[in-house]
């Protein structure tokens, strides 16, 4: 190799001026592009989600999510997006025109503290920004950065206008409801039980018709057993005993429901009134063949169709007996014979009760009485009276309907039809017994016809479920049955 001359030598160590300059500018950019790339992988290192740990699972579903996490700046429309790139000298981006219109807040406000806390303009160079829909309509509306720097504008916007008394209406109906229906049980209940002290009081306490009457009053033996017992709120029942022809007495008070108040108002459109039915339970030697019934005209003839001794035994008497006083025009009698209702209808009870000028004062009350040996259920003889009750205040006004029940358990205790009638009455009673005989016996029979037709229906299915050898069998069976039973009889004798 030849040696390097010392011109060389000394143009490599001592370079020319142009040449150091040359190297020092290139020294100089390579220390700058070195503190540049240190500087940003320190800044990408500290940001949040862009650490080495997440490197292995980043795609493109993880950009999109970040991008819906990020604060937003605020709701006016991004810029160009564009690639960032490395460079030595970097500012903030430029300013947004803002295309709002002249009356909402200028694009430069800056954004609340509460919502931009973490916001940094360099930091998030290059990531698309949320845009809000905008509506049309509202072009004077005050954007969202405002009403987030007035917490007093938006406790306005969020809290509910007032409403008004009319948006309550089905709560105030109910409630209203709720509470006439409360009230008027306590004063309906209150109501009913008043008129039947009342009623307890005038008719059935010391000196009273009942107490004269009856040795026993009430439902026990003791002194302090109540007179009345409560079946229902408008239910109560009387009771009474001790007395000759007859076993004892029950009353029902059926009152109107006041405390329903739906019923309360059904009465005031059907008007209805309390009711009181006494019903005597005379003794089996002490009741003849006795069947009449006396009531208002619309409700015999109704009586006289559903009552079921009387539509038997007994018929609609329209006129009275010859030659003698008779009931009101508004009354009817349906008796099993005249001589019968002629023997019931006093004179006595035409001048207190039943007669015209008696009914109109003393009568209005008066629905209906039957009396029946034939009667419905157990005991069979019985006698029934059913009245309308007054109000408290009037509960003297029946006074004499009242004394019907131990005037007429004497009478009818006490009577005994003649002969002519009294044969009549047996032979009506004997076609009757007859009657209910043969109607007996028909459902008996159909009781048997429907057994004898179950148990042939269950015999053919019986037969549908057999083998044909089964079936073989059986009617080898019951034809050797019928043979025998067609072979002449021989009747065999010995022979001596």
């Amino acid at each position: 190799m030849a040696r390097l001359s010392s011109s060389t030598w000394s143009s490599i160590l001592l370079p020319r001026s142009d040449t150091l300059c040359y190297f020092i500018a290139l020294i100089s950019a390579l220390s700058l592009l070195g503190q540049e790339l240190s500087r940003c992988s320190a800044l990408a290192a500290d940001f949040e989600g862009f650490g080495d740990e997440f490197e292995d699972e980043e795609d493109l579903s993880d950009s999109s999510a970040f991008d819906h996490d990020l604060p937003l700046r605020s709701p006016i429309p991004p810029p160009t997006l564009t690639q960032s790139d490395f460079e030595t000298d970097r500012g903030p981006p430029p300013p947004i025109q803002s295309t709002s219109p002249p009356n909402s807040l200028p694009s430069d406000s800056k954004p609340s503290s509460s919502s931009f806390d973490y916001w940094d303009e360099d930091e998030f160079e290059g990531i698309p920004v949320r845009e809000f829909p905008q509506n049309p309509k509202s072009e004077h509306s005050v954007p969202s950065s405002a009403s987030e720097s007035d917490p007093n504008l938006a406790e306005k916007e969020k809290s509910p206008a007032p409403r008004s008394l009319r948006s309550y209406t089905i709560e105030i109906v109910c409630v209203s409801f709720l509470v006439a229906f409360t009230i008027n049980y306590f004063t309906g209940k209150r109501e009913n039980e008043n008129v039947a002290l009342a009623w307890a009081a005038k008719f059935a306490t010391k000196d009273t018709i009942f107490e004269k009457n009856f040795s026993l009053l009430g439902t026990g033996d003791g002194k302090d057993t109540p007179l009345l017992l409560k079946e229902g709120q408008n239910v109560f029942k009387f009771y009474a005993s001790g007395r000759r022809f007859c076993q004892g007495l029950l009353a029902t008070m059926e009152l109107q429901s006041r405390q329903d108040l739906i019923s309360r108002v059904y009465n005031w459109v059907v008007p209805c009134k309390d009711e009181i039915t006494f019903e005597v339970y005379m003794n089996d030697d002490a009741m003849d063949h006795v069947v009449f019934a006396l009531a208002k005209k619309k409700n015999a003839k109704l009586m006289h169709k559903e009552v079921r001794d009387l539509q038997r035994y007994a018929n609609v008497m329209p006129t009275g007996p010859s030659n003698r006083k008779w009931v009101a025009d508004d009354l009817m009698a349906v008796t099993e014979s005249k001589e019968v209702a002629g023997d019931l209808i006093t004179e006595a009870m035409l001048d207190q009760v039943f007669g015209e000028k008696a009914y109109e004062k003393f009568g209005k009350g008066f629905i209906s009485m039957h009396f029946s040996d034939q009667h419905q259920g157990t005991p069979r003889k019985m006698l029934v009276f059913k009245f309308a009750l007054p109000s408290a205040k009037h509960m003297a006004d029946m006074t004499r309907l009242v004394a019907l029940v131990p005037y007429y358990i004497d009478l009818v205790g006490r009577y005994k039809p003649s002969s002519q009638v009294r044969s009549r009455t047996e032979a009506a009673r004997l076609k009757v017994a007859q009657e209910a005989y043969k109607e007996l016996q028909s459902v008996r029979q159909e009781v048997l016809q429907k057994k004898k037709a179950e148990r042939r229906k269950m015999a053919e299915e019986a037969e549908a479920k057999l083998s044909a050898e089964a079936i073989r069998k059986k009617e080898a069976k019951e034809h050797a049955r019928q043979m025998k039973k067609a072979a002449p009889k021989v009747k065999m004798t010995r022979a001596h």
